[in-house]
């Protein structure tokens, strides 16, 4: 079994992850800047309110996505995808929601997940 630990810029060391829980916080990210993918839709701000460096990721999917079940499930793929994705690319200081979309968010390949989120962080700026 290999060791599925994502590389780390060995500079700066691993990024703590934090959640986003609160609602006020859900609404500033409604102001943010958004990328939108095939399978969910990330958006992404700087935070600048604390000194912290920590990551911190919030996770939601409406209604519209499915029932309850398949909402759970749609974010527990974005949860995981970013666990082994935010640590290598994700900022400092940032706060991100990753959005989950209907149909896709929960039927989309994982690797495909995984390389949108790359590809979703990067165009962030």
């Amino acid at each position: 079994m290999t060791d599925a630990m994502p590389a780390v810029d060995p500079t700066r060391g691993p990024i703590a992850l934090e959640r986003l829980t609160q609602r006020s916080d859900f609404v500033a990210m409604s102001r943010a800047k958004a990328r939108r993918m095939p399978a969910f839709v990330l958006q992404g701000r700087r935070r600048g309110d604390d000194g912290s460096d920590a990551v911190r990721v919030g996770f939601t999917c409406s209604r519209k996505v499915g029932n309850a079940v398949a909402r759970n499930r749609a974010k527990r793929r974005l949860r995981e995808a970013a666990r082994l994705t935010m640590p290598e690319a994700g900022r400092p200081g940032w706060d991100y929601v990753l959005i989950g979309r209907r149909d896709a968010t929960a039927t989309r390949p994982f690797a495909a997940l995984l390389d949108d989120l790359r590809q979703a962080l990067d165009a962030l700026e």
